[in-house]
């Protein structure tokens, strides 16, 4: 019988460059985000705001990294569950933590989920764009 469980998770200089390459892109953007990085259970790895960025955006991106590594998928995947499945939207949506649109994105090694990534000070698709790209810059999926 199995007694422990071994678990990978982001280490904390790949959080760190992750938001680093976030914080890169929405340079190119020319928008200013806040960037969040968890581990494989949602705790905060790093996190970086832009001087420029929108108070209210770093719970946003905080817990849209929390929101991704908890379920395991994009944050803008609730959208689809919720047109799919609209009872789940009245009882999800009040959840506190819950983030329903795009800019969460988990982050996976060898198909293992090993954090996750939120951003949020640009549109739905800025933050995307933000957070695919520090994902792919640090080598991962």
């Amino acid at each position: 019988m199995q007694t422990a469980v071994t678990q990978k998770s982001i280490s904390r200089q790949a959080s760190y460059d992750a938001c680093l390459f976030a914080i890169q892109k929405a340079e190119q953007l020319n928008i200013d985000i806040n960037v969040s990085v968890v581990d494989n259970k949602g705790l905060e790895m790093a996190f970086l705001r832009m001087e420029n960025s929108f108070i209210h955006s770093i719970d946003i991106a905080k817990d849209k990294a929390y929101t991704s590594a908890s379920f395991g998928f994009p944050t803008q995947q609730w959208t689809t569950i919720f047109k799919s499945m609209p009872h789940l939207e009245q009882g999800f949506s009040n959840r506190g933590r819950l983030i329903p649109f795009g800019g969460g994105m988990p982050i996976f090694e060898n198909g293992i989920k090993i954090g996750a990534i939120g951003v949020s000070g640009g549109t739905e698709e800025e933050d995307i764009i933000c957070a695919k790209y520090a994902i792919e810059k640090i080598g991962l999926e």
